[in-house]
């Protein structure tokens, strides 16, 4: 007889799959069974069984996860059964752990850790503790001290019981998260009381299950280290999780299963008392800012008449612990006084809302942005630019704007700017995050920006969202992206809402145009006329422009440059829009070996916080990373060095030569991004892995020049055809319908 039956039942989203057995493959124990089981409503699984020769596969005629893993149960053949969900996956020493502390117990149980992320990069994150084993020990010690507090309050509770419990039902924030994962069942004590999954319901099956297992359960164990990974998706559009999913009946099934939970526990029992407190907490939490806030009129119709009985069979000592607030919410409930539990919700929110004013400017503008500047009428003359979170004045706006300003000037234009950078022309210029940026936000008619604008922005009927975007794209975007390893996990759902808001988008090529569809799942109107930024690569004065720049920065009439320009990284990050960035390239051996010819020009991605100290090499590396506008960098360089940038692409359109520093080109490629194009084959120029090599390709730069002539022709064709000098033209034409 194997240890553990591992069940798995499974029927959408392969990739998620394959990560999940892969995790047991490599398993340090070894003593157990898969059964696979798929729903009948499932994807092709056949190609990758082959891949996992320990999986018994079982086909059914049953759907749902409750059925399968029901079907699961019947199998089973383990002294143990473990339940594993398809999208989700194990560490190493989980299963070994678990196993070496069950001893005959009812149950044994880990901890169940939360992720955005695959394997590889969970495991990163907790090599650089982004994920801290010292925040668990904290928790596990006020864990152990409100456990210490009950039994105080309840000397007659069986502490066995009361510790499976607060474990297994009180921590799980939310009734959703009521889960059986992470925890070995013995198979003899699941038959004994015929254990099942309620199959009626899809989302709260759970707790019909792991209710009952803790009403009878007599002994445990509880192994802190033995880590059951949940996988979040972090594309809900495409690939929802049963959590993500919306579905009208979510509400009416959390009341039905609720009841029916009930139904199989004692009524003056410690499970019956977590389960109420969990229902409660759903109400004052959830569900009474939704009475208040949802524009569903449902939430106070038929939702708060359908909870009104479900709250009144709560335990009698579950209301009484609730604080004042919390009290008056749940009598209004069971008085059936709709206005009085909006009543309490506005009270509770304003209060909450006031400090945060007090605590935090900027929730003042964002009050005003709601309550006030929205009402105001647009304005039809106003449009608002921004750039990279209004760090600087550059990239496509920025020539959009100077065309604007010099042919249309009946036009008010604003920028919203934070380092008080002069605009010519005479543009108003605010402050990102300010009271006049929440004006303009609200009031301006036209809006230009190359990225997304604030999460809190709200397009008006009659507001025109100009997205110029910020490049073609080489690594994979949005929702091309597998896996999202940076600071902002709910990117793809915030990015499918944004996008929403967009009426133009400006494509640079034909790739682009399609990657764009496909990526941002975009539908609207494509501009296909270049990079209006790149109109500066064309102009007839561009090489005075360029003689006048150098002068600017000092840089020697008598020395060549090389531009390098690497982007950042996903994973490397201080929080969402800060990355941290460690310079990889050798900038003393550049100098020791080139610098009698050349000079480097060090432009850092706008995303990078960390200053890059160039301390002793002054006169050989000029710092441009706080240059505004990368396009005219362009034009003083002799060689453009970058990794994963975009930057390649626009530079082309100069014929110049191009060298990619690619030292992480694996894990950039199968762990964090992905490409669009094959950087082997397909991009003008050498990968190089080492500094010694990128000083070597530099000091035979006509040799790399020669070599990769053709490849640089046909990169060029394809990328570089659309910009001729007036997108900036064409780009405003159409953004004010003057075409």
């Amino acid at each position: 007889m194997k240890k553990i039956s591992i069940i798995i039942p499974f029927s959408h989203y392969i990739h998620y799959l394959e990560e999940c057995l892969d995790s047991l493959k490599v398993s340090a124990f070894q003593d157990f069974e898969t059964l696979l089981v798929v729903d009948k409503e499932h994807d092709n699984v056949d190609p990758i069984i082959k891949k996992y020769p320990f999986v018994r596969l079982i086909q059914t005629d049953v759907h749902g996860v409750a059925a399968c893993r029901n079907v699961g149960l019947a199998h089973a053949q383990g002294e143990y059964v473990y339940f594993l969900d398809a999208d989700d996956y194990v560490l190493e020493n989980t299963l070994g752990l678990l196993a070496e502390a069950a001893k005959g117990q009812d149950i044994v149980y880990g901890r169940v850790a939360h992720t955005w992320n695959n394997k590889a990069n969970y495991l990163e994150k907790i090599e650089n503790k982004e994920i801290d084993p010292e925040d668990e020990e904290e928790k596990e010690q006020m864990r152990q001290q409100k456990i210490d507090s009950y039994k105080e309050k309840n000397p007659n509770v069986d502490p066995v019981q009361l510790r499976a419990v607060y474990y297994l039902l009180r921590v799980k924030h939310g009734i959703r998260n009521v889960t059986v994962l992470g925890v070995l069942y013995k198979t003899v004590y699941l038959r004994m009381y015929s254990f099942k999954f309620h199959e009626e319901f899809r989302y709260y099956s759970d707790m019909t299950f792991l209710c009952p297992v803790l009403e009878h359960i007599r002994s445990e164990a509880y192994v802190e280290d033995a880590v059951y990974v949940k996988r979040k998706h972090n594309d809900p559009i495409n690939y929802p999780a049963l959590s993500q999913e919306e579905n009208d009946d979510r509400f009416y099934e959390r009341i039905r299963a609720v009841e029916y939970t009930r139904n199989t526990i004692t009524s003056d029992g410690i499970v019956r008392y977590y389960l109420d407190f969990k229902i409660v907490h759903f109400f004052t939490r959830k569900m009474a800012k939704r009475i208040r806030r949802s524009q569903d009129e449902r939430w106070r119709n038929e939702y708060f008449q359908a909870m009104i009985p479900c709250i009144e069979n709560c335990r009698p000592e579950v209301l009484d612990e609730l604080n004042h607030s919390n009290r008056k919410l749940v009598q209004a409930l069971l008085n059936n006084d709709l206005n009085g539990v909006q009543k309490e919700v506005r009270w509770v929110l304003g209060k909450k809302k006031l400090k945060r004013v007090f605590k935090n400017k900027n929730t003042a503008y964002k009050l005003a942005y709601f309550h006030r500047y929205l009402k105001k009428p647009i304005k039809d003359n106003v449009i608002l630019f921004e750039t990279f979170m209004a760090k600087n004045y550059s990239d496509s706006p920025k020539y959009i704007y100077e065309y604007i300003a010099q042919h249309y000037p009946e036009y008010e234009c604003v920028w919203a700017i934070n380092d008080g950078a002069k605009i010519p022309y005479g543009a108003k210029c605010v402050k990102r995050f300010s009271f006049e940026y929440a004006y303009y936000l609200a009031v301006a008619k036209y809006l230009v920006f190359n990225v997304r604008p604030p999460l809190w922005y709200r397009k008006r009927e009659g507001q025109v969202f100009l997205e110029t975007w910020h490049g073609t794209p080489l690594k994979r975007l949005v929702f091309d992206q597998q896996e999202v390893t940076s600071a902002s996990p709910k990117y793809k759902q915030q990015f499918y809402k944004q996008r929403q808001d967009w009426d133009f988008l400006v494509s640079a090529n034909p790739f682009s145009t399609k990657t764009f569809r496909s990526c941002f799942m975009y539908e609207g109107k494509m501009l296909e006329y270049g990079y209006p930024r790149n109109d500066i690569l064309y102009w007839p004065n561009k090489d005075e422009i360029a003689k006048d720049l150098r002068k600017k920065l000092g840089i020697p009439a008598d020395k060549k440059t090389i531009l390098y320009a690497p982007t950042w990284r996903d994973d490397q990050h201080y929080g969402s829009g800060q990355y941290k960035f460690e310079l990889a390239l050798d900038l003393h051996l550049m100098q020791e070996r080139l610098s009698d010819e050349y000079v480097v020009l060090l432009r850092t991605h706008h995303y990078i916080s960390d200053k890059i100290d160039v301390t002793g090499m002054e006169g050989f590396v000029y710092n441009l990373s706080d240059y505004d506008d990368i396009s005219e960098i362009y034009l003083i360089s002799d060689i453009c060095i970058t990794d994963y940038s975009s930057v390649f692409f626009d530079y082309a359109n100069l014929k110049r030569p191009i060298l990619f520093y690619t030292y992480d080109l694996d894990k950039y490629k199968n762990q964090l991004r992905g490409f669009y194009i094959d950087m082997n084959t397909e991009v003008p120029g050498p990968l190089l892995y080492t500094s010694e090599e990128v000083v070597d390709a530099i000091e035979n730069i006509d040799k790399i020049t020669e070599e990769y002539k053709e490849r640089y022709d046909t990169f060029y064709s394809r990328f570089c055809c659309y910009d001729d000098g007036h997108a900036s033209e064409h780009v405003a034409k159409a953004l004010l319908g003057k075409e």
